[in-house]
């Protein structure tokens, strides 16, 4: 890996940090709206950026209240539902389709982290049925992710992010 990829991957993974630190709590209940999390976009642009994006989560899940799950259930969920959209770039078109398949899938992908819920218990607006914990997480995760979309396509003009990083 080239040094640049390297430094830019390092800027998103402490740019996820720093977003998800500013939202704390809202980035660890069982509502989450960790707005770090329109970052997982960038793989559509580049799937290089999956290594900046699972740094960043686990690093900032190191601060979880969730501990040793959060790092399980968390960096898991990530690198999961990054691959499935990487995977999918061979079939799927185009960078607003793509960031629209990414969100189905991480907001899908949120019973990962509903489970992890589950098995911690005792957290803030934590919901006891298993499909309520799946639906609030899954609603945070959909609202950020589909505000994501406008606002990478919005950067991308800017920053060029297929450009940004060497293939």
């Amino acid at each position: 890996m080239k040094v640049k990829s390297i430094v830019i991957n390092g800027i998103i993974a402490a740019l996820y940090i720093a977003v998800t630190m500013l939202v704390q709590p809202f980035g660890y209940n069982a509502i989450q709206f960790r707005l770090s999390e329109m970052f997982n976009h960038l793989v559509v642009f580049n799937k290089k950026y999956m290594i900046g994006i699972v740094l960043g989560v686990f690093i900032a899940n190191l601060f979880s209240p969730l501990g040793m799950y959060d790092l399980a259930f968390g960096v898991g969920q990530s690198i999961l539902s990054l691959a499935i959209t990487i995977w999918s770039a061979r079939f799927i078109k185009g960078q607003a389709t793509r960031m629209i398949f990414n969100t189905i899938v991480f907001t899908i992908m949120m019973f990962l982290i509903a489970i992890e819920i589950q098995l911690v218990g005792d957290i803030p607006f934590a919901l006891k049925p298993f499909l309520l914990t799946w639906l609030t997480c899954a609603a945070g995760e959909f609202a950020v992710m589909a505000v994501g979309i406008p606002v990478m396509m919005l950067l991308n003009k800017r920053l060029h992010f297929n450009k940004l990083i060497e293939e």
